[in-house]
């Protein structure tokens, strides 16, 4: 038969006080006995007996962090099976076994050997078993059971961080979120209040206040100014407990800035300002710089700077210096100390970015009154023009004079100036200039055919001060005289058919005149009073600057005349009257039906022997061809063969001859 046994634990839970280290005071019968059977070895029919269990116990929790200086008491285990005579002996296992919890084997009382901390290990599991002391061998069936650490309010709240850091807008409305803290505390949130933290604020009033139960930091005070104070050092603390009395407490540190609002507008420290500059500045150059002071930082005290008015709106400007914030006065225009000393402006500094809800404090715009004294500077002679242009005609005696120029010192002193030519712009030294007023003259002739314009330069220097100097150009343009006669434009040589009639036209003529007339060129065409009378030929006039020849009898004979010359007077019309006389060239030809020009040359004339003169020449030249040069007297081994091409030219000569002569 099996046999079943039981055995009853019987649990302590220690408390942080000495008294608990007692022995149970009852036994109580709690829970009925479960039927189970167990088996003691792998052959064994023996059966336990059954009974009823019983259990006896006080809590199931342990306190943690315990203070007392012997271990705590944390129950007794006790089977049925234990009849006092010690051949029972109590195992435990499982978490903390032999280490933190140990049993007297032979009494089964459980301690606790040291202090337990809930934020470790909230729960342990164990397993007590009863065994035979002589085989080894369990008496009853193994047990667990689980021990809880009760907690205890040994933690304080601790913050996310221990410092935060937060911004929020001046001038912001009460109310306005900043940041939000957070701490936690490890004790257990589930039992009691040991982790019901609540936030206070122990620094920072009446500035910012916080939420108890968030964490929420706001703004607690109405139009808080950056500008009288950005940082504030705000303490926060969390309490658990609910903020009880005896409750653990943790702190952070809040560093709140306030951010910038444009809410000031820019000021000038002062409401004038004198500047000096010389009156030969150019334009673009600073003369001095003025800054209107913003409260605000970043892009709110950015400034723009304007002249609004003045004597002097056209001639300064004001730009802004984008790093430093400041108003640049430049020269717009040339200055004059002689014509004005001093200029009154009116700047005007203004924010470019402006806040619509802070337009209520004024405009946030300021003006100031700027006074730009011009210093006088020894200027240079000015000539009374940019350029001079004269005019002198090219038939001017030497030292003739042509015009002056004129400079001034613009200075208050006046100082007198001297003038001179540039010599690197009249290399032939042609004009000169009186050097105490100015006038200038020739100093040798012109031809304006051979230069028209003439640019030169004239300096006009200080005789005080000879650095001083101004230059300035001067064109002189040479003015056209009839010094030039009317010439043939081309030379002409022309024919006329020995079938010509009357009135015909043979040529038409042109004419060139290097002088320029205002009118124009008018050109007039007659022949020559030695050659007027008996002429041929006859001069039409087309007053079109052109003429005509015109033959003035029907046929002409190459036999007779071969060539005439026309000599042909041409004339201009300006005044005095400029004429030349040119030859014009007229061969007598034989012509086609239609007019062309076949020959011109005339034919030889007949010798009383039969051989005219062109004839025998022609035969001694073929002769001197066709022998050789020693002599003319040859034998025979020196006759050598004429060529081919000799032979053709002596033919030729004895065609001209009429056949007359033979080779």
């Amino acid at each position: 038969m099996r046999t079943y046994r039981y055995f009853l634990l019987l649990f302590w839970v220690g408390q942080p006080y000495p008294t608990f280290s007692t022995p149970l005071s009852k036994r109580t019968s709690g829970f009925p006995a479960k039927k189970r059977a167990l088996e003691l070895s792998g052959n064994s029919k023996n059966e336990l007996n059954r009974s009823k269990r019983s259990w006896m116990w006080n809590q199931f929790f342990l306190l943690e962090e315990y203070t007392g200086s012997d271990y705590q008491y944390v129950g007794k285990l006790h089977s049925d099976q234990d009849r006092g005579d010690g051949s029972l002996k109590y195992i435990l296992s499982g978490d903390g076994a032999g280490d933190l919890f140990i049993i007297n084997e032979n009494t089964g009382d459980i301690q606790a050997t040291k202090r337990l901390d809930r934020e470790e290990k909230p729960v342990y599991i164990l397993r007590a078993q009863a065994v035979n002391r002589r085989t080894g061998r369990p008496v009853e069936p193994e047990s667990e059971f689980i021990i809880k650490i009760h907690d205890i309010n040994d933690n304080e709240p601790i913050f996310t961080k221990d410092v935060y850091t937060a911004t929020v807008p001046e001038m912001s409305d009460v109310g306005t979120f900043v940041v939000q803290v957070t701490a936690t505390d490890a004790d257990d949130p589930t039992y009691g209040n040991s982790a019901k933290v609540v936030y206070s604020i122990l620094q920072g009033q009446p500035y910012f206040s916080v939420e108890s139960e968030t964490g929420i930091i706001k703004t607690a005070l109405l139009n808080m100014d950056r500008e009288n104070r950005e940082q504030y050092q705000v303490v926060i603390q969390a309490k658990d407990m609910g903020g009880q009395m005896g409750g653990l407490s943790g702190t952070t540190t809040v560093n709140i800035t306030l951010t910038d609002v444009n809410d000031n507008p820019p000021r000038f420290p002062q409401s004038t300002y004198q500047f000096k500059t010389p009156e030969s500045s150019p334009p673009g150059t600073p003369i001095g710089r003025i800054k209107a002071s913003d409260a605000d930082t970043g892009e709110n005290a950015e400034i723009e700077y304007s002249i609004t008015e003045g004597e002097g709106l056209d001639m300064f400007d004001v730009v802004t210096d984008q790093e430093t914030q400041e108003g640049v006065i430049t020269v717009k225009k040339l200055l004059d100390f002689e014509k004005k000393k001093v200029y009154t402006l009116k700047v005007e500094a203004s924010n470019p970015h402006v806040e619509p809800r802070f337009l209520y404090l004024g405009p946030f715009k300021d003006a100031a009154t700027v006074r730009i004294m011009v210093e006088d500077v020894d200027e240079p002679p000015v000539f009374s023009k940019l350029a001079y242009i004269l005019q002198i005609r090219e038939d001017a005696q030497i030292n003739t004079t042509i015009g002056s120029v004129t400079a001034q010192d613009p200075d208050a002193a006046r100082n007198p100036v001297k003038y001179s030519v540039d010599r690197h712009t009249d290399m032939d030294r042609i004009f000169n200039i009186d050097s105490g007023n100015g006038s200038i003259f020739t100093s040798k002739l012109l031809d304006r055919e051979t230069l028209l314009w003439h640019n030169i330069t004239v300096i006009a220097t200080e005789i005080n001060n000879p650095k001083q100097s101004s230059r300035v150009p001067l064109y002189i343009k040479v003015l056209d005289v009839n010094d030039n006669a009317p010439e043939f434009a081309e030379f002409y040589e022309t024919f006329v058919c020995e079938k010509a009639k009357a009135d015909q036209l043979i040529q038409t003529l042109r004419a060139i005149d290097k002088d320029d007339p205002y009118s124009g060129h008018q050109f007039s065409f007659s022949l020559a009073p030695e050659a007027a009378s008996g002429s041929n030929f006859t001069i039409q006039d087309n007053k079109d600057n052109t003429a005509g020849i015109l033959t003035r009898k029907n046929g002409y004979n190459r036999h007779e005349m071969s060539t005439y010359l026309l000599p042909v007077v041409i004339s201009d019309n300006d005044y005095p009257v400029q004429s030349s006389t040119g030859t014009v060239t007229v061969r007598v030809c034989a012509c086609d039906h239609h007019g062309n020009m076949q020959s011109c040359h005339a034919e030889a004339l007949v010798h009383p022997t039969g051989l005219s003169t062109g004839a025998l020449i022609a035969i001694l030249l073929c002769i001197v061809t066709l022998l050789e040069p020693s002599g003319i007297y040859l034998s025979a081994s020196q006759i050598r063969k004429p060529r081919l091409q000799e032979v053709q030219s002596c033919r030729h000569v004895a065609q001209l001859t009429g056949g007359r002569t033979k080779f």
